[in-house]
């Protein structure tokens, strides 16, 4: 059952992981504790606390500072993929964001920095304390503090494509340690990002050495994607694109039939998923609190309307809506218009007087389900094998093999159409520019509205070009990164100091 792959932990755990949070002191929290109850300094004693430690910083990454309005802000709706959505007046924040209006200011910046800090935090404490559990079984003491190192990499990739340099924090510290910290610069959070990744490869099981109960956990696989990004956004394609190959080489992956799948129940750490955000709609205990299982994520996004499904925010755009190819399923599979009937084939989307131009992403939407609209019970599909298939096409066609970049890069496409065969057909350029830019429109294609858009356009030093072409205030040599939070600044009074021309 789903309800066993969200790795549930303890309510103490919350309370304990305060201990190390940035906001917070370990003495203070020491002298509030009564006697007898758990502690930074007591809680690492057994194999199950590991276990709900390293859950604790999964648990992080469902999190509205993760996930909600401020993730889908600065990856779909910055970019070309999407437009703010809603009513006219909803989020005007966002509105900022969509159209570079934006300063140090804005409340979703400080939101995902608190957020991706946070699961840093307490994967910080995780690091540190289970080597010293006693009495645990080597080989889970050792996946979980890969599984660990996985996650603070993960968001140290995601905040340093944000934000640029920023302060690398590898230890759990108090709040005064943190308010001195300053910025380090991007080469040294690529390095610690790659020393994480490595430590992860070497102890991180295949996917598909997991039990069952244990399915969705960080695998091999996993760790070696995210590193191949790591490795594209340094251009170095040789080491990209090795690195993708033994994912591939590893059989442990392969593509769904039906690309829609891959965004249903049915497809959730399916073949082709390589890490997922697991998610639950957990139904009510017997005094009616429902559990942490669940997201923010498809509510902001839902159907906003008849059926009220959720808010609509981030609604894909009319750039990339005419972006597909002439009969792409996958464009269907993305977009819910007004008239259509949802996959569930329950109910037809009604027309939203107040919304203009209404469409939704269908890559969040989820069936009834327990609980409000914030119990949102779909996986985030953060890492697809097509991803790793088609970042080895474009790290082999740099590395002028544009033949074995063919394969891959064809065998999205083939997926993709499907049956119709008079549809998407094969690649056959060779010519390393021209190949280049099939490579990049399949991406878009392939990828839409999953938050790959902004950061694939920064490493292609395209960003500047593709916002001022759909009409977005985009200032070169300036909205290439965010602002840092202002809220940070003034807390470290000034340690951390600000990006330019903000």
């Amino acid at each position: 059952m789903k309800n066993a792959r969200i790795f549930k932990y303890k309510a103490i755990l919350t309370l304990l992981l305060a201990a190390g949070a940035i906001s917070s002191c370990k003495k203070d929290f020491l002298d509030r504790k009564p006697l007898g109850e758990l502690t930074y300094d007591t809680f690492f004693q057994t194999e199950d606390q590991a276990v709900q430690a390293t859950n604790a910083v999964y648990n992080q990454f469902r999190s509205w500072e993760c996930v909600a309005l401020g993730y889908i802000g600065i990856t779909d709706i910055i970019s070309d993929d999407a437009d703010k959505g809603s009513t006219l007046n909803d989020q005007p924040l966002l509105a900022d964001i969509d159209n570079f209006n934006f300063d140090a200011a804005n409340t979703f910046f400080s939101q995902v920095w608190t957020g991706y800090y946070r699961a840093i935090t307490r994967a910080n404490l995780a690091i540190k304390r289970i080597p010293d559990v006693p009495d645990m079984d080597d080989n889970l003491r050792k996946r979980l503090v890969g599984e660990c190192k996985f996650m603070r990499a993960y968001s140290y990739f995601l905040l340093v494509q944000w934000f640029g340099d920023i302060p690398v924090i590898t230890e759990p510290l108090s709040a005064d340690e943190y308010y001195n910290r300053v910025r380090q610069p991007v080469a040294e959070v690529y390095g610690q990002i790659e020393r994480d990744l490595l430590d992860a490869i070497d102890a991180l099981p295949k996917k598909s050495q997991y039990a069952a109960s244990d399915k969705g956990r960080i695998t091999k696989g996993a760790a070696q994607g995210i590193l191949a990004k790591l490795y594209m956004l340094k251009k170095q394609y040789g080491q990209a694109s090795q690195l993708c190959l033994d994912v591939i080489n590893s059989n442990e992956y392969s593509l769904l039939p039906k690309y829609a799948d891959n965004f249903l129940p049915v497809g959730e750490n399916g073949a082709e998923s390589m890490f997922e955000i697991n998610a639950a709609a957990l139904q009510p205990d017997a005094g009616g609190v429902i559990g942490p299982g669940a997201t923010p994520y498809n509510m902001v996004q839902g159907v906003r309307g008849n059926p009220n499904l959720g808010w609509g925010f981030n609604r894909p755009s009319d750039n990339l809506v005419t972006s597909y190819e002439n009969g792409d399923p996958r464009r269907e599979a993305t977009v819910i218009y007004v008239g259509e009937i949802l996959p569930d084939g329950a109910t037809q989307v009604q027309d939203n007087p107040d919304i203009v131009n209404e469409r939704f992403n269908q890559k969040a939407w989820v069936p009834s389900h327990p609980g409000l609209q914030d119990n949102g019970p779909g996986n985030i599909r953060v890492l697809r094998y097509s991803d790793i298939l088609l970042l080895a096409a474009e790290a082999l066609n740099e590395d002028n093999k544009p033949g074995d970049a063919l394969i891959y890069l064809n065998q999205v496409r083939k997926r993709a159409r499907g049956t119709n065969n008079f549809i998407l057909p094969d690649i056959t350029i060779t010519d390393q520019a021209q190949l280049r830019e099939r490579i990049y429109k399949e991406r878009r294609s392939e990828l839409a509205m999953e938050q790959h858009r902004w950061f694939d356009l920064l490493r292609w030093g395209r960003v500047a070009d593709v916002m001022q072409a759909v009409g977005k205030n985009f200032v070169p040599n300036k909205h290439e990164l965010l602002p840092i939070p202002q809220t940070e600044i003034d807390l470290t009074d000034g340690s951390i100091q600000q990006n330019p021309n903000y």
